[in-house]
């Protein structure tokens, strides 16, 4: 062999090398998925997921370097409004959503847990690690939402209390009678108690324009939510209620999506969504002391209420936990037990009920 091809394999092989080690020994798994929410992305949920559950998901992955996410997000009524999430997500429009749950009450009736017991806590830390601790030890939830086609992640709390806000100051349940209240869902029932108050179902975005046209004097939501929705424009008065912490929203994924996927990106997405549950949590009870201040500096007044008008408040209701729980039981699902354990793990974390909402059990 001449020194000519000699020298040609020798630049050969050394060009085939380089390129080699130029080259990844494997190349990254594309996945591509759609995440969907109707409320817009200055919603702090919204804000959260895109900042950080989908940046937490990405590094992780990046450690094995075996798949990247290539993602879609789509919110703010580009595929589906707020209401519309669970029937997107059920449906294929999305592969992965952020339901919130108090619209679909007849479909997820177990994910009511926190919103049929009020005056409990209002540490969403807490109700959140309890919610979602209900629905790992108990089989319900999850069964609901399997039944949506639909695997559940996690549940999320993203407000630290629902409070009253209105038109004209209240202290008391006895001065929303013969009013109209604003609602997302089970809350409305708060007011079943107090003669002539009518609830009046509507969503967060919907609630500016119910107070500031009158169609409602008063609205439940929280104030993080308030502040972010000018609230305090249209309902200058917050009545200091403490209704409570309530799990609202769930991230959950697509059936068919979700069997498709490795069990690498699996166990990633739900190892985020616990963290993703307890990073809003966090931020909900951080910003409600900032956006309380927020109100006061819009022109908003807080008004305190008693104890005594608190429990007063609470014993009028009828008992919804109660009902709650013997409807699960009929159904075949362990709705006592799972409301007991519920309460348990809130008093365990140091909540004090101000009403026993498993007496008749």
């Amino acid at each position: 062999m001449n020194k000519a091809m000699i020298q040609f394999k020798k630049t050969s092989i050394g060009i085939a090398l380089c390129v080699m080690t130029a080259m990844p020994a494997t190349a990254a798994q594309t996945i591509k998925a759609v995440v969907i929410d109707g409320y817009p992305e200055k919603s702090m949920w919204v804000h959260e997921f895109s900042n950080f559950f989908i940046p937490e998901v990405e590094k992780r992955l990046a450690s094995t370097g075996n798949y990247e996410m290539q993602w879609q997000e789509s919110y703010g009524g580009s595929i589906v409004k707020p209401k519309g999430v669970l029937e997107g997500v059920k449906l294929g429009l999305g592969d992965i959503g952020i339901v919130t749950t108090i619209f679909h009450s007849s479909k997820l009736p177990s994910q009511a847990l926190a919103a049929v017991t009020p005056f409990i806590s209002d540490d969403a830390r807490v109700v959140a690690k309890a919610v979602d601790e209900i629905a790992k030890e108990f089989p319900t939830m999850q069964k609901e939402f399997a039944k949506q086609k639909q695997v559940y992640l996690a549940t999320g709390v993203v407000l630290n209390t629902y409070q009253l806000y209105s038109k004209k100051q209240v202290n008391r349940a006895a001065d929303l009678e013969g009013s109209k209240v604003a609602g997302a869902g089970m809350n409305l029932r708060y007011i079943e108690g107090i003669d002539g108050a009518a609830g009046v179902r509507g969503g967060l975005t919907d609630f500016y324009n119910m107070l500031s046209t009158g169609l409602v004097d008063h609205a439940m939501l929280w104030p993080e939510a308030a502040k972010t929705f000018k609230i305090a424009e249209v309902g200058p008065y917050m009545l200091e209620t403490d209704f409570g912490a309530v799990n609202s929203k769930t991230v959950t994924v697509n059936s068919s999506f979700w069997k498709k996927l490795p069990d690498e990106v699996k166990d990633v997405l739900q190892e985020v969504a616990l963290e993703y549950r307890d990073h809003v949590a966090n931020i909900a009870m951080e910003r409600a002391a900032e956006s309380r201040d927020a109100y006061v500096a819009a022109g908003g007044t807080i008004v305190e209420m008693s104890a005594e008008d608190k429990k007063q408040w609470a014993d009028s209701m009828p008992n919804i936990a109660l009902e709650w729980a013997q409807t699960l039981d009929k159904a075949g699902e362990p709705g006592s037990e799972m409301l007991k354990a519920y309460i348990a793990k809130l008093e365990a974390a140091g909540a004090v009920p101000t009403r026993d909402w498993t007496a008749g059990l």
